[in-house]
């Protein structure tokens, strides 16, 4: 694997102050969210924002909302089909079989069931919407979606600290990928990021990876913004995104 999967790290953070400005909607079956820029500042392109499992909450929407605030619609997609977990949840929660049967047991995040779901948002962002520029954001468990997609349409790609990725995954991604990673994330060690590094200079095409000092797995997303070195951490790999598509994307 490209980075290990998911664990107790990807539930843990906090809430960020702010008020959504986006709107909740369905995307065929799927709860969304969708960020939309002014008309005077929209670009050509779209985002689709593929979450952490704690899916559609107030630190998603507000990160959709910075990415619209930029120029480009965004969309995230719950991958759950209703069933996100909490943050912060207790000790001895059992992620794996959240992860493989869901809180039913009737209702898995797999790739088989996960898949559909990208694609019907993919198409909603290129056929209702018109888009034909598509990027594409992954937050931990989102960041595998981003790499499985690119046969769909997606041309340029932000992930921050990747989870579950598959080696062949990334090796399929032909197109430019930047990557924010903690310094300390057992998810995504330093020997998984050496490796992603490898395999993304062999695909041949721009990439680039981040890493920020004195933060966890989660930080772009759930960190504490109250702590100076996690709040710059965060505020940098948004930028860093925002810069990649500018580049990469328009």
């Amino acid at each position: 694997m490209a980075s290990n999967p998911p664990g107790d790290c990807c539930v843990k953070g906090v809430k960020h102050e702010g008020e959504p400005k986006g709107t909740l909607l369905r995307v065929g079956e799927n709860d969304a969210y969708l960020a939309t820029p002014e008309a005077s500042a929209a670009k050509d392109a779209a985002i689709l924002l593929i979450p952490d499992v704690i899916s559609i909450w107030q630190n998603s929407q507000l990160l959709a909302d910075q990415f619209a605030a930029n120029g480009y619609l965004t969309l995230i997609i719950d991958p759950f089909k209703g069933d996100a977990l909490t943050l912060n949840r207790p000790a001895g929660f059992d992620f794996m079989s959240w992860l493989t049967r869901g809180s039913t047991g009737d209702n898995p995040h797999t790739k088989e069931a996960v898949d559909p779901i990208i694609e019907t948002a993919i198409r909603y962002l290129k056929e209702e919407k018109g888009f034909k520029k598509l990027g594409a954001v992954g937050y931990c468990f989102g960041a595998k979606y981003v790499a499985r997609h690119f046969k769909n349409g997606i041309q340029a790609g932000f992930v921050a600290h990747p989870s579950f990725v598959d080696e062949d995954e990334l090796e399929g991604f032909k197109a430019p990928l930047s990557i924010a990673a903690a310094e300390t994330d057992q998810i995504f060690p330093a020997d998984k990021r050496h490796k992603s590094e490898e395999i993304l200079a062999k695909n041949g095409f721009p990439y680039q990876i981040n890493l920020y000092s004195q933060v966890v797995h989660g930080f772009a997303v759930r960190c504490d913004t109250s702590k100076k070195i996690e709040r710059y951490a965060k505020e940098q790999a948004f930028l860093q995104a925002v810069t990649w598509f500018d580049n990469w994307l328009i």
